[in-house]
């Protein structure tokens, strides 16, 4: 469910989906901070309760899903980030990618296992949409993990755990520290004083982002989720 697998074709993956731009370390402002928590291995999770009011209502006027919808905000926020598009690809080597797309979970109820689908971002929310339609129709039913391949390597995780809203979640990966790119879950919404919330645990590595990236990733999602009716 996290971390994709590996492909031999890694130039049709680097042609097909995007350019990854080098960071030579050495010049970089932040070679200080990424080597101390890249040896220390740190990562860390923060969650926020979203206010999803009328983002809930306007998708249900409009007739769409909520939980491709969320992806797309998610998606607009990780793109508009070079922070957030911060890795390490296949040869080993740190930089960032132009674009990520999302890698996102998808239940079967029969079976109680789920699949992991990508769909190319886009910014616009229709044509993502519909693509996301399209690849859920061909491949949710497929019992496999990762039922869509090639998967690119400028892939992120996302999932929902739509059976619970928890005040925090938290992944532990043994993949010897090497992604760095963000994670995000999102739990059950829930209603309070007469508002609709969820969930969004974001983990992130210490290496590329800090705590202000954390609020900034969680500041930019709440405006874009309010904003609804600008891009919907």
């Amino acid at each position: 469910r996290i971390i994709p697998p590996k492909y031999k074709d890694l130039k049709f993956r680097r042609n097909l989906y995007m350019t990854f731009n080098i960071i030579k370390l050495e010049n970089w402002d932040r070679k200080e901070y990424f080597e101390h928590y890249f040896n220390q291995q740190t990562t860390y999770s923060i969650t926020k309760e979203i206010d999803i009011t009328l983002f809930k209502d306007m998708i249900k006027k409009k007739g769409y899903e909520i939980y491709p919808s969320l992806i797309y905000a998610i998606m607009e926020v990780v793109n508009k980030n070079k922070v957030f598009r911060t890795g390490i690809n296949s040869e080993n080597k740190l930089g960032y990618w132009d674009k990520l797309n999302p890698l996102y979970t998808v239940f079967n109820k029969q079976t109680e296992k789920f699949t992991n689908i990508w769909t190319e971002s886009d910014n616009n929310f229709t044509s993502f949409y519909n693509n996301y339609k399209n690849d859920l129709l061909e491949y949710k039913d497929k019992e496999e993990m990762f039922p869509k391949k090639p998967i690119p390597e400028n892939a992120i995780p996302i999932s929902m755990i739509p059976w619970i809203d928890f005040s925090s979640f938290n992944l532990n990966i043994g993949n010897n520290g090497s992604f760095l790119l963000p994670i995000i879950t999102i739990g059950k919404f829930y209603s309070e004083n007469n508002k609709i919330y969820i969930p969004v645990a974001l983990q992130l590595h210490h290496a590329v982002c800090d705590g202000y990236h954390a609020s900034l990733f969680m500041n930019e999602f709440q405006d874009i989720i309010h904003r609804v009716d600008d891009w919907i």
